[in-house]
């Protein structure tokens, strides 16, 4: 664990998650604006020294599914100082004398929401793993029930996604390093409190405090994306009391955490190249795609420009521009080959200006809930030099290696993953949450890893990375376009469950090759394996779903 020395913040609050709250050690308690803060302190194991095991007290919360609220302490170097209360949700095995333990699900992020990520997919889970486990999901700290972190709210946000442009001008760089600046004053102006105690070494010290309020000896879990650095940090911290451990989506941990740079440039690589693939089929299938007029890359980025010079009005009284556009193929790529049809139909539709398009969506207030901590999260995690002359060389050389998405990424608003640099440079807040390694997780039991060759978010040589860092992992490859592949692949789904419920670790060198191909026409309906929201609900909101294969 690193510390940094900045200077502290003030406590900040979240006016849409009414549950949530900040316990104090005082015996006294104090009111923050929109949040109730009651005085409490953590409890401590008078043996151990450890932090108590919280104890959790479940009520039903409709569909099956049990919900209770978990105290633990805010700051681990601290335990018997403030708590922090976590959101937790569960659905029992349908025979508990049969069960052979509790499975965490981690969603992506950071900042999506694990309650919700177990209501979104447990039904789609396979019926081995549903009868086999318990399934287990939370918020982690900062995000969504449980304390959410807000830097911006949905007006700045807005204000600022809507002046953003898909192709930035050549004077672009400056005022986006202002614009980060601004952004990490907000955070301290709002959440100061937090923000020191939201990286994934307290993350992962939670999970095994939960990992004991459930009564499990050892963690069975499955992360994806951001849930497998995670799963990372939690196995290199604790080896000894790891099952099985699924990490889907992989990251590459030491780029990662120690050097970001190395860390973001492949993610815009692979951002590009799965944008520029979907360009090239969109060529050669033009009766299918329907975008392009026998030039989609070039009708591609005209579109960006004329979007901007003439923004599209929205049915909400809003507009999109070029920068809607980059913002929700950022998300939808990840959906992989089966949602091509529907990309070129919807970029079609923004060529006419007709705002039902789906890539013509502004994001909601739910984005904003997801990505104020995805970049709290990350730029506590991760050790960006502060260097504000490497920065410039690198953010810029980045935006010019990824020219289909990444200039209006790079100088764009504090958004998502790869384009945290300009903000998490400048960071302001300590680090004492941050993990730095080591990686190795020594001892453990064999842990699972996945890789997508064609992911955009992950890309796959950070999976192979990650394999040859653990001590003991395997190594799957799905052969395919789009983010993780559990759910995906029946294949890669297979392997997961046969490792989790019976923890047979899939052969050397399996490689799947069964990725759902682009279907002749756009689908009226979701085919298996849409891991986002898009073609169920017309615009994803950063909804994680796992594919059903059951």
């Amino acid at each position: 664990m690193t510390t940094r020395e900045h200077r502290p913040g003030r406590t900040g609050t979240r006016r849409r998650f009414p549950r949530l709250r900040i316990a104090l050690a005082a015996a006294v308690s104090f009111a923050v604006a929109g949040t109730g803060v009651q005085a409490m302190a953590a409890q401590q194991d008078p043996e151990t020294g450890q932090p108590a095991v919280p104890s959790l007290s479940w009520s039903d919360c409709q569909g099956g599914f049990e919900c209770a609220d978990a105290q633990v302490p805010l700051d681990y170097r601290d335990p018997q100082g403030r708590t922090l209360t976590l959101a937790v949700i569960r659905k029992k095995a349908p025979d508990q004398a049969k069960k052979k333990g509790t499975l965490f699900l981690q969603p992506g992020g950071p900042g999506n929401s694990g309650v919700d990520f177990v209501r979104g997919n447990y039904a789609g889970l396979p019926a081995s793993v549903r009868d086999s486990f318990d399934v287990f999901g939370y918020d982690v700290r900062g995000v969504g029930r449980s304390s959410q972190v807000e830097c911006w709210n949905d007006q700045t946000y807005t204000q600022a996604i809507t002046a953003a442009k898909g192709v930035p001008g050549p004077d672009a760089y400056e005022p986006a390093v202002r614009q980060a600046a601004a952004f990490d004053q907000a955070c301290q102006d709002n959440a100061g409190g937090l923000l020191p105690y939201v990286g994934t070494e307290y993350v992962a010290r939670d999970i095994d405090l939960l990992r004991q309020a459930l009564g499990e000896n050892q963690l069975t879990y499955y992360g994806r994306s951001f849930g497998s650095y995670i799963g990372t940090v939690y196995a290199a911290l604790f080896p000894d009391r790891v099952r099985a451990l699924v990490l889907d989506g992989a990251y590459d941990p030491e780029h990662y955490a120690n050097k970001p740079y190395a860390y973001d440039r492949p993610q815009y690589l692979a951002l590009d190249g799965a944008m520029s693939r979907f360009l090239d089929w969109c060529a050669a299938d033009q009766a299918t795609c329907g975008f392009g007029d026998g030039d989609p890359r070039a009708a591609f980025q005209q579109l960006k420009a004329d979007l901007d010079a003439s923004p599209v009005p929205t049915a909400n009284g809003g507009q999109a521009n070029g920068y809607t556009l980059v913002y929700r193929l950022l998300f939808n790529i990840n959906a992989g080959k089966v949602i091509w049809p529907s990309l070129g139909e919807a970029l079609h539709k923004a060529q006419q200006r007709d705002n039902t398009s789906f890539l013509l969506r502004p994001p909601s207030a739910a984005s904003y809930d997801f990505l104020n901590p995805n970049v709290v999260v990350e730029c506590v995690d991760k050790d960006y030099p502060r260097d504000p002359a490497l920065m410039k060389r690198k953010v810029t050389s980045f935006a010019k290696a990824a020219p289909l998405l990444g200039p209006a990424l790079a100088y764009g608003p504090p958004l998502y993953d790869h384009q945290h640099a300009t903000a998490c440079a400048q960071w302001p807040a300590e680090k004492v949450s941050r993990y730095d390694g080591s990686f190795r997780a020594k001892g453990s039991a064999p842990i699972l890893v996945l890789g997508t060759t064609g992911d955009p978010d992950t890309p796959y040589q950070d999976a192979v990375a990650l394999s040859r860092q653990l001590d003991n992992a395997r190594l799957l490859t799905f052969r395919a376009e789009g983010h993780t592949a559990f759910g995906r692949s029946v294949c890669a789904t297979d392997a997961v469950t046969d490792y989790l419920v019976d923890l047979e670790v899939p052969a050397h060198g399996t490689t799947c090759a069964d990725e759902t191909q682009p279907p002749s026409a756009t689908p009226k309906t979701a085919p298996p394996g849409i891991t986002l929201g898009e073609l169920r609900h017309g615009v994803s909101d950063r909804l994680e779903r796992l594919g059903d294969m059951r």
